[in-house]
């Protein structure tokens, strides 16, 4: 069964083509332009995300930070792994993701996809194997 990840990005350009190499990584991929949409998407119920792929800056009203801060503090969606990948980020905010439950932080101009994709998909197989439910 494919894993859903939950793609929170606001540039089209760059969501369209991270939708698309996740895709062709046997990955089903939600997208949110915005943190309430992000919210809404993780609440749910009929789409279940496996991941988060969250950008730092936002439109709208929250940051990713913010979603992080929500997701992580739920007793329901804490287990969801998160991955932050940003164009820039200060060591304070960098900090604040992984101390809040982040997965993975990434900058964007360091990493390529392939990499964070694959990090993503080692991540949840091993999260697989600790619950019972096999790889991913």
């Amino acid at each position: 069964m494919k894993k859903t990840v939950l793609l929170v990005e606001d540039d089209m350009s760059l969501t369209n083509a991270i939708k698309t190499k996740l895709e062709k990584s046997g990955f089903a991929v939600v997208c949110a332009d915005n943190s309430g949409d992000a919210m809404k998407r993780i609440h749910d119920p009929a789409v279940p995300i496996d991941a988060i792929w969250l950008d730092h800056y936002l439109l709208g009203t929250g940051t990713g930070l913010d979603i992080l801060e929500k997701t992580k503090n739920s007793k329901v969606y804490k287990h969801i792994p998160a991955f932050i990948v940003s164009n820039t980020a200060s060591p304070e905010k960098r900090h604040a993701y992984l101390k809040l439950g982040a997965t993975q932080f990434y900058i964007k101009a360091e990493h390529r996809l392939e990499e964070i994709i694959s990090d993503m998909r080692t991540s949840l197989a091993a999260a697989d194997l600790s619950t019972g439910k096999g790889t991913a």
